[in-house]
């Protein structure tokens, strides 16, 4: 099992590698892709069985043993997150396909979507793998290089003006974290995270909390809470549909993934929880108050992507392990929900010609099943039961009441006002681009949607539903992945079979 280790991070980048000698073949392209991001998904599945059932799947990269050389871990949530971002980057991929993206439009040139798209499939991979902080910043680095070539496809002048704003904010959280990374081995004499782990621990506090805070910004950054979450909603939304949607599903994932293993891993003990509860509060009720002012769906959908971000937050802060199962639950949940509302904003776009709401009306009646795709996912994001976003909110609220004090009752109020506005949101769409009369965009003639197109929305809508019936199962794997997380040793132990040196 550790021989597939690599395969997520290797099988992508030779599959761009291959996809960009396929120049001019566009069908073998696809079919690479096709082919790469399927071996993803099946090794992603087995790697999460067998961390699931006999612990972390470490492999030394080069044959150099840990903490000298670079390890690739999958524990339970690193495999997880594997299987979940595999599934959406598939479908994604086939949405793109089908809408003809990577074939004639000038948004996606065939002899850069494809290399690019796996390149940054290989940048995720690796940073839910990388097993020091250094892999986790080349992992940072490889997808965000990828996403300021996908984020500016077609070069028209909005894409170009907000990309640049994007590739700026990127800079500098790179810069931050590469600084981060070069105190740390200053301070430790090592990268390694299960190494850190230990010597972290006998460094002075005030040191330790300086290096603590370092990395939080830059990962705050990339995860978007607020107040550094300004650059996101201006930036999305004007990339095309399937980026946009790949972007809102996994990028800022990456970056609560980093948060919620650097917080447990290398410094529990909820030194800067307050700091932590006060972000996601603000990060919930600021975004989702954005996302009620807005009058176009891609711009609403990034602000309730900015706020459902606080609900992670949320439970890395009060990091028990009932809060950090469910701010695992709710990341996979997201990741999916997020993901499928941008292909249904494309959807619409591709029906409609526009996603302003003041353009459209009547979807309901014109694409019954458009409105279908739409309204499944929306409920799920407002967390109506049953759906999984009722389910991991709830149990994030209940980690939140057990906890109890102050800080942590507010949190609840607050997550309890944003799920009630994210429901006013996307109701406020239903009822104006699916349910009042056809207005200017709508009424033009009937455009058919492409097939493959609605088919990879469809199966993103039953994989959310799939959360739900399966939400027990799931829910089991996450409470394991939070005691291992708490634990600390079950990763120390697998990277480190005879202890820190």
């Amino acid at each position: 099992m550790t021989a597939l280790l690599p395969l997520p991070v290797v099988v992508p980048l030779l599959g761009a590698a291959l996809t960009l000698i396929l120049v001019n073949r566009p069908r073998l392209q696809r079919t690479v892709s096709v082919v790469a991001l399927g071996t993803n998904l099946v090794v992603a599945v087995l790697l999460l069985v067998r961390a699931h059932r006999d612990g972390p799947v470490v492999t030394e990269v080069g044959g150099w043993p840990a903490p000298v050389g670079i390890v690739l871990v999958a524990d339970q949530l690193a495999a997880l997150m594997l299987v979940v971002s595999s599934a959406v980057t598939l479908c994604v991929l086939l949405y793109s396909i089908g809408q003809g993206r990577a074939e004639t439009s000038e948004s996606a040139p065939v002899s850069i979507y494809h290399p690019t798209y796996l390149v940054l499939t290989a940048g995720i991979t690796n940073a839910f793998l990388a097993g020091d902080l250094f892999n986790l910043f080349v992992g940072f680095e490889i997808l965000l290089a990828a996403s300021f070539v996908l984020i500016t496809l077609g070069g028209t002048e909005a894409r170009i003006r907000t990309g640049s704003t994007y590739v700026v904010v990127s800079i500098l959280s790179s810069m931050i974290f590469l600084a981060a990374v070069g105190l740390v081995y200053a301070a430790t004499g090592t990268l390694n995270l299960a190494q850190l782990a230990g010597r972290l621990d006998a460094l002075p506090d005030g040191v330790r909390l300086a290096l603590q805070l370092m990395l939080l910004l830059a990962f705050g950054i990339k995860a978007a809470m607020f107040p550094l979450s300004a650059w996101l909603p201006d930036s999305y939304p004007t990339a095309p549909a399937p980026v946009t949607a790949v972007f809102a599903g996994l990028l800022t994932k990456v970056g609560v993934y980093a948060i919620i293993r650097t917080e447990t891993l290398l410094f529990p003990g909820g030194q800067v929880a307050n700091l932590l509860m006060v972000g996601a509060g603000l990060t919930m009720v600021v975004g989702v108050l954005g996302a009620v002012a807005q009058s176009d769906m891609k711009r609403l959908f990034s602000f309730t992507l900015v706020s459902h971000i606080g609900y992670m937050i949320f439970g890395v802060a009060l990091s028990t392990t009932a809060a950090l199962s469910g701010a695992i639950f709710y990341v996979v949940h997201h990741i999916t929900i997020q993901t499928t509302l941008f292909l249904v904003a494309g959807l619409v776009e591709e029906r409609a010609g526009s996603t302003d709401l003041r353009r459209l009306g009547g979807l309901a009646r014109v694409t019954p099943l458009l409105a279908v795709l739409f309204f499944v996912p929306a409920m799920n994001l407002a967390g109506i039961p049953p759906f999984s976003g009722f389910l991991g909110k709830v149990g994030l609220l209940q980690a939140g009441v057990a906890q109890g004090g102050p800080l942590p009752w507010v949190l609840v109020v607050a997550g309890t006002v944003t799920s009630l506005l994210t429901l006013y949101a996307t109701s406020r769409v239903w009822n104006i681009a699916f349910w009042r009369a056809p207005q200017l965009a709508t009424a033009e003639p009937v455009v058919r949607l492409p097939g493959l197109m609605v088919g990879a929305t469809t199966a993103l809508v039953v994989l959310g539903l799939a959360l739900t019936v399966a939400a027990g199962p799931l829910f089991q794997v996450t409470a394991d992945a939070a005691v291992d997380l708490r634990l600390r040793t079950p990763y120390v132990r697998a990277v480190l079979p005879g202890g820190p040196p």
